[in-house]
């Protein structure tokens, strides 16, 4: 397919053709709604536009015809921007379209980490309403993008959706009828407290990409579950101390991170092991996967760039800073990442044995 025209408006742009992003773009395209992935990357949108997205993992080989564009050759106005793009170029990506927004457009952030604030504040800049244009989203699926063109499905998850007042207003239901071409839609009347748990839960995620090894042999090990528990317990006290409602979600319950004795964390174990089942149960495929970690750790080993770290368990860390909570034990896993990414610091399971010690030092290891 050709580039789209200049003037061609688009009901919803796709701004970050990688996997969330083209997943989603791609099956709400193939159901027959108005859809432009947009991509900085020209090879990509080349791929794109010349054979489809073409998809394998989970749900098989397949290819989808899609409309695709690069940020400086789309046209407007734009109804709906569904950002998809990394944390740390959320601002960076928004801003190259500002001009082809209206009055009514609205931007959902389908990302990690608390970009809604930042990207109200950058519309009230350029003169637009601010919050109220901006839906927060969590996707609980997964993939990764392998080539120009070519996105690996990595495992099932629904995607919770809801207006940052809460509200049930109609363009969120049209939104998520569309998204639901893809998997379930839950709209929620706390996303705020939907994006806090997903980042709380987080905090093991990236805890696993501090050693290059599948999940199994990181979370699924009982003694390294263990410090990953007493990191994700840490930042659920951050939360609290933020005076947020932490949600439960399909891979995560507060309420299991809260031990108080022996029995509760063996409890906390069991469903640490049941994330892993459920990320993983869906890979009863032929495919051989390419991605096995975590989008972290593809960006470290595989993508050898800097990850969203930053951008986001970094700014919860900042959140606990603020109101004085204790963020020592996901301020060090932070750091230890940073230094990973500046190639200070070596993957590996002595990253464990130091944290380990660590939350032993300051008493904050699991009972």
């Amino acid at each position: 397919m050709a580039d789209p025209a200049p003037s061609s408006p688009a009901r919803l742009v796709v701004l970050g053709a990688g996997a969330i992003g083209g997943l989603a773009g791609a099956f709400m395209t193939q159901a027959g709604h108005d859809v432009v992935l947009v991509d900085r990357w020209a090879e990509h949108v080349e791929a794109m536009n010349q054979h489809g997205l073409i998809i394998d993992g989970v749900r098989g080989p397949m290819t989808i015809p899609v409309r695709a564009s690069t940020p400086e050759a789309l046209g407007g106005p734009i109804g709906g921007v569904l950002v998809a793009t990394k944390s740390q170029h959320t601002l960076e990506a928004i801003t190259q379209i500002l001009p082809l927004l209206t009055p009514d457009s609205f931007i959902v952030s389908a990302q990690n980490g608390f970009n809604e604030p930042d990207i109200a504040e950058l519309l009230v800049t350029y003169g637009l309403a601010g919050i109220t244009q901006v839906i927060g989203s969590i996707p609980n699926y997964g993939g990764a993008l392998l080539d120009p063109g070519r996105i690996e499905f990595v495992h099932e998850g629904a995607i919770q959706l809801g207006e940052m007042d809460g509200s049930m207003s109609d363009r969120l239901q049209l939104l998520a009828a569309q998204l639901s071409a893809l998997t379930e839609v839950q709209l929620s009347a706390n996303i705020w407290g939907q994006i806090w748990a997903k980042e709380v839960y987080s905090a093991q995620v990236v805890f696993s990409a501090l050693v290059d090894a599948p999940i199994r042999e990181t979370l699924g090990v009982e003694r390294y579950a263990r410090i990953a528990g007493a990191i994700v317990r840490e930042a659920l006290e951050i939360a609290d101390a933020n005076g947020i409602v932490v949600e439960a979600f399909d891979f995560f319950d507060p309420a299991n991170y809260r031990p108080q004795a022996p029995d509760d964390t063996r409890r906390l174990l069991a469903n640490i092991n049941h994330a892993i089942w459920l990320l993983k149960k869906d890979q009863n495929t032929k495919y051989a996967f390419k991605k096995k970690g975590s989008g972290i750790w593809w960006d470290i080993v595989y993508r050898n760039r800097p990850s969203e770290v930053r951008a986001s368990n970094g700014k919860l860390v900042e959140y606990g800073r603020q109101v004085g909570a204790d963020t020592r034990l996901n301020d060090k896993m932070c750091s230890m990442i940073y230094e990973i990414e500046n190639g200070t610091r070596p993957l590996g399971l002595q990253n464990y044995d130091e944290l380990e010690a660590y939350a032993a030092e300051i008493g904050r290891a699991l009972p």
